[in-house]
């Protein structure tokens, strides 16, 4: 323990690679990351304004909705702006804290996604199978308890993968080959022998993760059984079509997951990584709000009223 202290002493900064050394290639990141994170920014705020402006949309699928372009938010301001920042001034290094703080905060928005898909994927299961008890199930309270309890959840396990992390002593080599601290990178430049912290580390997202997509798979195993007993093919089609928003956020959001978790496991190449990395941190988010306003009705006419639409 003495030793992993003295080596983080030793050590006071870390260096992030990014993509490319080249000046020209850099300046077309640049432009391209700030366009996507105002892109991300802007669209999940318009997301979030429709919701809160249209009284129409203060239902729990929407609450859970408003929610998850919040994190979405919070989750591509956690990096890009950091990232920008240091192509704008050249300057790769990080300090050991400054690290430690953003991989925090990046567990605590990523794995809040995985949370908030699975409230939703209940959401619309109770909507579906138990809809006369709806409204009594998914009330104000229970609605505001079950994100606060995602919120709680999150944060501990954040803190407790960030205190895995400190009981870990780095080695000389600190080039993070990534454009920000990322808890596997991270974990691969380590040289402690600690094999609890290396467990938790590396098991207790995959168990999490596992967790809440099992949960969503169960919520539509559920829903589909219930889709399928319906006698009308018109309401067969509607309750389909209130699910396939949330399917399309949940088939990219965890097909990127994997993604990222593959080529840092199996291919052990730090581009790979980090291509899948974008695919995941900034793309998705991105995503996000074009596929519900495209594929919701209520949500597309809700931006159109508030961008003064007809």
């Amino acid at each position: 323990m003495e030793s992993g202290s003295n080596s983080t002493r030793r050590i006071p900064k870390f260096l992030l690679l990014g993509f490319s050394e080249n000046p020209d290639l850099q300046f077309l990141i640049f432009k391209l990351f700030l366009s996507m994170y105002l892109v991300t920014v802007l669209g999940n705020l318009l997301i979030i304004m429709a919701i809160i402006s249209q009284s129409h949309l203060h239902t729990p699928m929407y609450f859970f909705l408003s929610n998850l372009s919040f994190v979405d938010i919070c989750f591509t301001s956690t990096t890009v702006p950091k990232m920008l920042l240091k192509i704008q001034t050249q300057s790769k290094d990080i300090t050991y804290k400054n690290c430690i703080t953003q991989m925090y905060f990046l567990i605590v928005f990523e794995k809040l996604d995985n949370l908030l898909l699975a409230v939703m994927a209940y959401d619309r299961y109770v909507a579906i199978c138990l809809p006369l008890h709806y409204t009594v199930i998914m009330n104000t309270q229970v609605c505001m308890l079950m994100v606060l309890l995602c919120w709680v959840v999150r944060i501990l396990h954040a803190l407790l993968q960030s205190l895995m992390m400190l009981q870990l002593s780095f080695c000389t080599d600190v080039e993070i080959p990534h454009f920000f601290c990322e808890l596997n990178q991270l974990a691969q430049l380590t040289c402690s022998n600690n094999f609890p912290s290396h467990l938790m580390i590396h098991l207790a997202p995959v168990l999490l993760a596992a967790t809440s997509l099992s949960a969503i798979l169960y919520s539509y195993f559920k829903i589909v059984s219930c889709i399928c007993a319906f006698s009308s093919v018109q309401k067969k089609y509607k309750a389909f079509s209130t699910c396939a928003s949330h399917l399309s956020i949940v088939s990219l959001f965890y097909s990127t997951g994997l993604g990222v978790y593959l080529s840092s496991a199996v291919t052990h190449s730090s581009h790979s990584a980090s291509r899948a990395s974008v695919m995941y941190n900034v793309v998705t988010p991105m995503l996000n709000p074009f596929i519900y306003s495209l594929r919701n009705k209520d949500v597309k006419r809700a931006l159109e009223r508030l961008l003064g639409g007809k």
